[in-house]
């Protein structure tokens, strides 16, 4: 996980949030008026699932699930009103997650959520019944099959070198592999790595857990064996190949900003490096490399799964335009070079790409992981950064889950416990994605999916063959070995060389130019209306984007034009046709346009119609996703349009009514064009921790360093340390030069207060690439906290009154100041049960019911009480109402200890609420 840009939330108003989450957990304390002037009149109570803790620590924001939240490869976050509050930190428990909070103050909270993936973690209930979603009918069969076995017999191995110290990292990472290479070959063979993404790491059992090291008795999870198959298809036709371990990262990654990509890159290149060394002297290489054919360097493709797609997306940056050497855990020479990335459920936490290096993403249709498929950014967002002449495809696999590309994530084939990512509910049937649905793959069906069109892109992108590109750049072609998969493609770049782009200069009329993203409905491309999601407005993390744009069509009659104009008119010569991605709402038919180019004299021509249907899909899918449509530029040429000068392009809907969302159009023309990396400046935020001291003002800058060759434009957003919102401008930069300048002015005190960060996000835009995007200036706080103590104001009380007690500051602070305790066995005497104290109390408290009857420590999933002080102040109460009943019955007890929130267990030593409710009989 990130490293969060973390806020902190005034606990009072965090009072006021409204909606509840499955959680078990919720602060209880009595209003005050600060919380009142930030919540306009709110009840005091934070719903279930939420607390303040910190106490004499930072205090931190928490939120509990009812159920296990699975260790996987998307991030689990914190939004607030739709805009990201930060990455919390998971427990050990896998329900809780903690966000470590700032002294900003962000005003009043329009509600709490948690998200992951695009997916929402902390509401139960469920999506309304759909009925059955049917597949599209099979696209015609593509000239060659990759996904047919080669003519080598293969050999498989496993090597193991010395672990690795990376940095950020305390324990050393582990320098694994199995190895799969053919037998017979002649020659040097191009070298397939692949690298599996973020999982867990150590199992015993049926237990499993997210350590590193792992424990004494429990085995490493062997994710790196989970592409066999895959490797298995790619050494039958002559490839050598490698999937590499990186456990030592997925236990270690959660305070990388970047998620580990950086770490990721390392281990790749630090495996390639011995590659490259085994290549030159074989003698030294291991048995199962020594005894293969010589791996080719200078051709190499990466696959990367999940956090593993981003991490050979930076290894393959990173061999174009090295790292700060501070940052990497590599620094030899590269001795290879990259032509090629696979990228299958990526996570793309950066969004940033690398615009010259092929790559072909494969987006599962039915990914309960990184649910809001992002990976879809590794193709839009390459276009117009560089030369344009690589290939950037998308390839999205119908009824394909996240797990199952890899056997060793997939249940009844893993050696671990292993699980169905989608199957989260399995009282809810979804007419896409569960397990007996229509359009939902078996988990071999799709893994047989997965290594052809891995196969396709080794095809394409080593070895030069055009005949299986028609798989991968939209032009509708199918694998029989895929079927029954229903896959689609899409693609930009190649020999894509002019077009209608919304995010240039263009101007719409009889459609919107909407924003991907942006809270404003009158702006925001796909609004609330939306069943489901889609991949090409994947979130990033802000709440609005500059020049992330596309073009909503709506309309009510056929004959409605939209039209597109560009500023400098585009030239088609020489193209064979028009290439659209176009979408339509999920499960729509029927969708017709006419599409027309015309020139900048004012000659028009009607190219042809375009038809489209929308993909299966639900409300828990992101299945608003473009198809690639052409019609041919024949007709212009017949209407004796200048197609060296072509001014508009105007879609006119045929069908009566309906919506659709134009992402761009190209001249289109088959073949790929050679691919020539540009020379680039790279830039790298990086992040300085000051303190903020006690007296006077000084001012700090973000560190940036800008590395490479030449000029470019990049986008940087300045974060607001209270508000979390962004402010962008448009930047050009230069290699050394200081062009991106944030100043950060501190003002030191003496009084408690906790650290702040002042962030900002830099994302590529033209002529220019990112490697850390994410960085600032952390003002830490250097003034002890104040003492807390438990006064009893009522602990001892008859029945029908409230046990009450005061919690207490030694002295006023600037920042609120909370803690938690939980509810504990008494050390002697009968205990409190659920049914002494008032029944709303304890649902508000736990979401629990009274019945069936048992002691205050039994209630299931903990029963806690969260605890805030507010700046300013140095105490506040807590009670809880007992009720009075007609049983006689002896005293009974009630204890509470605080809570470690490092441990999420009763602190050692820590403060107790203790009372005793007397019979009122």
């Amino acid at each position: 996980m990130v490293r969060a840009r973390r806020i902190w939330v005034a606990a009072a108003a965090l009072l006021a949030v409204a909606g509840a989450s499955p959680g078990s957990a919720v602060a209880q304390g009595q209003p005050h008026s600060t919380a009142e002037a930030l919540t306009e009149g709110a009840d005091g109570t934070l719903p279930p699932g939420w607390g303040i803790t910190g106490g004499r620590s930072a205090p931190r924001l928490v939120w509990r699930s009812d159920r296990p939240v699975p260790m996987g490869d998307a991030r689990v976050e914190f939004r607030s009103g739709g805009r990201l509050l930060g990455i919390p930190r998971p427990a050990e428990d896998g329900r809780t997650f903690r966000l470590r909070l700032d002294a900003g103050r962000p005003g009043p909270l329009k509600g709490l959520e948690v998200w992951s993936g695009g997916r929402r973690l902390d509401v139960t209930g469920r999506p309304p019944a759909a009925s059955a979603a049917r597949p599209p009918a099979p696209l015609p069969a593509n000239a060659v099959d990759p996904g047919k076995p080669g003519s080598y017999h293969t050999k498989t191995g496993e090597y193991r070198l010395k672990s690795v110290r990376l940095p950020g990292f305390a324990a050393p990472v582990e320098m694994r592999a199995v190895v799969v290479a053919p037998t017979g070959a002649r020659g040097p063979r191009p070298l397939a790595l692949f690298l599996h993404g973020r999982h867990y790491t150590c199992y015993k059992g049926r237990s499993i857990t997210g350590d590193w090291p792992c424990a004494a008795g429990t085995k490493p999870v062997p994710s790196h064996r989970g592409y066999l198959r895959d490797q298995k298809l790619l050494a039958s036709q002559g490839y050598m190949t490698v999937s590499i371990s990186a456990n030592g990262i997925n236990g270690q990654d959660g305070a990388a900003e970047d998620g580990g990509a950086q770490a990721r890159s390392s281990l790749v290149r630090l495996h390639l490096a011995q590659w490259a060394d085994w290549a030159e002297h074989p003698d030294t290489a291991p048995v199962v490399v020594r005894d293969a054919p010589r791996a080719d360097l200078s051709r190499v493709m990466l696959v990367g799964h999940s956090r593993g797609g981003e991490g050979v997306n930076r290894a393959a940056l990173d061999s174009l335009y090295p790292p700060p050497a501070a940052q990497d855990g590599y620094h030899g020479a590269v001795r290879w070079t990259i032509r090629g990335l696979v990228l299958i459920g990526p996570t793309v936490f950066g969004q940033n790409p690398v615009p010259d290096v092929p790559s072909a993403t494969i987006l599962p249709g039915c990914d309960g992981d990184v649910s809001d498929l992002q990976g879809e950014v590794y193709v839009d967002g390459t276009r117009a950064v560089s030369r344009g002449s690589a290939l950037h495809s998308a390839v999205y696999v119908i009824g394909a889950n996240h797990n199952f590309f890899n056997s060793e994530w997939t249940p009844g084939q893993a050696a671990a416990p292993a699980e169905d990512d989608f199957s989260d509910d399995p009282h809810h049937h979804d007419p896409v994605c569960s397990q007996h649905s229509a359009t939902r793959l078996t988990a071999t069906q799709q893994h047989r999916a997965g290594s052809t069109y891995i196969a396709a892109a080794a095809r394409l992108f080593l070895s030069g063959d055009d005949r299986v590109r028609p798989l991968l750049d939209g032009s509708g072609r199918r694998a029989p070995s895929a079927d029954p998969a229903r896959v689609l493609s899409h693609a930009v770049g190649g020999r894509r060389d002019a077009g209608f782009l919304p995010d240039g200069g263009v101007s719409v009329t009889g459609a919107r130019l909407c924003a991907a993203i942006d809270p404003a409905p009158a702006r925001t491309c796909l609004g609330q209306g939306a069943k489901g999601g889609s991949p090409h407005f994947a979130q990033w993390e802000t709440d609005r984007e500059a020049g992330r744009r596309a073009i909503a069509l709506r309309w009510t009659r056929a004959g409605t034009p939209a039209r597109v104009r560009v500023k400098d008119p585009v030239s088609l010569s020489g193209d064979k046709a028009l290439a659209l991605r176009l979408f339509v709402p999920p499960n729509s038919r029927g969708t017709r346009l006419d599409v027309s180019v015309t020139d900048a004299s004012g000659r028009k021509a009607v190219l042809g119609k375009a038809g489209i249907d929308g993909l299966p899909g639900s409300e828990r899918t992101a299945s608003y996703w473009a198809r690639e449509i052409r019609v041919p530029l024949t007709a212009a040429g017949r209407a004796g349009l200048d197609l060296h000068s072509i001014k508009s392009l105007e879609l006119t809907p045929r069908s009566g009514s309906g919506r659709a969302w134009l992402m761009d159009a190209w001249g289109w023309r088959p073949g790929l064009p050679a691919v020539r990396p540009a020379e680039l400046p790279r830039v790298d935020v990086g992040r300085t921790t000051v303190a903020e001291g006690d007296s006077g003002e000084r001012t700090y800058r973000v560190p940036v360093e800008v590395s490479g060759h030449g000029s470019g434009q990049v986008r940087v957003y300045v974060l607001d340390p209270v508000t979390g919102q962004g402010k962008d401008r448009l930047v050009t930069v230069h290699p050394g030069g200081h062009d991106i300048d944030v100043p950060v002015v501190v003002k030191g005190n003496t009084r408690y207060g906790t650290d702040v960060t002042h962030d900002i996000l830099v994302k590529a835009v033209h002529g220019a690439v990112v490697g850390s995007y994410r960085g600032g200036i952390t003002v830490h706080d250097d003034d002890p906290a104040p003492a807390m103590t438990v006064t009893p104001l009522a602990d001892r009380v008859t029945e029908g009154k409230s046990l009450k007690w005061r919690v207490s500051l030694s002295e006023p602070v600037d920042v609120d100041m909370g803690t938690a305790f939980t509810a504990v066995a008494p050390a002697t005497g009968p205990e409190l049960s659920t049914k002494d104290v008032s029944a709303r109390w304890l649902g508000e408290t736990s979401g629990s019911s009274p019945d069936p009857e048992r002691p205050l420590s039994k209630v299931p999933g903990g029963l806690f009480l969260w605890v805030n002080i507010p700046a300013g102040s140095t105490s506040t109460d807590i009670s809880i109402p007992i009720v009075k009943d007609r049983v006689a019955e002896p005293a009974e007890s009630v204890r509470f200890q605080q809570l470690d929130d490092r441990t999420d267990r009763p602190r050692p030593g820590g403060l107790e609420l203790t009372g005793t409710v007397l019979d009122a009989s």
